[in-house]
């Protein structure tokens, strides 16, 4: 595994000695001290601290004179701020840094990562895609969350019901449930659920950029119809985000859900415990698979920091077959490296309809700064509610939202 610093030169790291020059942003390359490194907190951090400490353990042993400092960030907005400060504050930044893949514009233009070089790593394109700016990559993809359908079993089988198999059927199957059992939503899906709601417009042929096509029309209203008395009321659905449509499922309100892999031990905790499977959400096209956003976060070496070599090996290292093997065990996380995910989808047969979807092809936000304000501004989850309000036809909301993200863009 080589990486690539970017200075005021190149310096291959895996191939030759690294300069000892500070950086241009202040950064260093001392041997001996603290690495700090800043990591992503959880609502149940225990059994990632284990695999972090097992990871510090291991490479404090092999690099004499070095200690480990985590810190825990948090993940709400306020994190931007925190990133913001350490690339403008070399004394406040870390070494290395798990983000967000959708903070990776706005991370890049600020300038506080070091490039990266991912060449010969077992990563497919579209992962080395979601972690590259201008060509040039600024993180090693630590794990990529990808969502399916999951359904529940003892409805299905009780009303004698298939998976879907297309995006008609999926709506025509919701509407059986909900009709025949009017205390359960046929499937739980939410207004601001941004992620769960996209595989239907790129299914369609449209995407972020162009929200007010033909084609991405053509799938706002797709997910939209879900968002109807007979399947998941408005009243009720409009305001849910994805964390809620979960909740909905894992607690037995809803015969199926659109979850992400990681939403697993959620669904295990729940009512629906025992009951459910789950396989690739459904494109329009019969047994098409449609396109699932690739989310996930990324290790990456800040430009600041004060220990660049070492801080190579810990993101080597933390980011390498064993530690994803280990974050998947321990937190669910799907490994970004195709040989990891292949050995444990061969025990895990949980995995393949995530894999399956994977092999399909998935997308991308815009890797662009104006991503943050379009999320933030709630672009696309108010285009849905409008529609799903009936504030809006679909035309109407999606002109609007293009003008927005037109707007984003300058």
């Amino acid at each position: 595994m080589k990486f690539l610093y970017c200075a005021a030169a190149l310096l291959a790291l895996a191939a030759c000695a690294p300069s000892t020059a500070p950086t241009t942003g202040g950064g260093g390359d001392e041997k001996t001290g603290t690495l700090n490194v800043w990591l992503y907190d959880e609502p149940n951090r225990a059994p990632k601290d284990k695999v972090i400490q097992e990871a510090i353990k291991e490479f404090t042993a092999s690099h004499a004179d070095v200690k480990v400092q985590v810190t825990w960030v948090p993940t709400t907005p306020a994190r931007h701020e925190k990133f913001k400060g350490a690339f403008n504050d070399p004394a406040s930044a870390p070494d290395v840094a798990e983000y967000g893949n959708t903070d990776l514009a706005e991370y890049a233009a600020a300038g506080g990562f070091a490039e990266l070089d991912l060449t010969g790593m077992d990563l497919g394109a579209d992962l080395v895609k979601s972690a590259t700016v201008d060509g040039k990559a600024y993180g090693l993809p630590w794990f990529i969350g990808i969502r399916a359908l999951y359904y529940r079993t003892d409805v299905f089988d009780e009303l004698k019901l298939k998976p879907p198999t297309t995006i008609a059927e999926l709506t025509e199957t919701a509407r059986t449930i909900r009709a025949k059992k009017p205390d359960l939503y046929g499937i739980a899906v939410g207004g601001e659920y941004t992620f769960g709601a996209l595989p239907f417009v790129w299914d369609a042929g449209g995407d972020i950029t162009t929200l007010d096509s033909p084609e991405s029309r053509k799938g706002v209203k797709a997910y939209t119809d879900l968002l109807s008395d007979d399947i998941c009321p408005a009243q009720a659905c409009a305001s849910l985000t994805g964390g809620k449509t979960v909740e909905l499922f894992a607690s037995g309100k809803a015969a199926m859900g659109i979850l992400g892999n990681f939403s697993r031990s959620a669904v295990d905790a729940g009512a629906a415990a025992g009951k459910y499977q789950v396989v690739p959400l459904p494109g329009a096209a019969p047994g098409s698979i449609a396109p699932a956003f690739a989310g996930g976060n990324n290790l990456g070496v800040m430009k600041n920091a004060k220990h660049r070599t070492l801080a190579n090996d810990f993101v080597k290292l933390l980011g390498g077959k064993a530690y994803q093997a280990k974050m998947y065990e321990a937190m669910g996380n799907l490994p970004t490296l195709t040989g990891v995910r292949e050995e444990l989808a061969a025990k895990d047969p949980f995995l393949k309809p995530f894999l399956d979807t994977v092999a399909k092809g998935t997308k991308f936000v815009p890797i662009d700064s104006a991503w943050v304000k379009i999320d933030n501004g709630k672009v696309i989850p108010t285009m849905l509610q409008k529609v799903a309000t009936k504030q809006a036809t679909v035309e109407e909301a999606t002109t609007e939202a293009a003008a927005a993200v037109k707007a984003a863009f300058g």
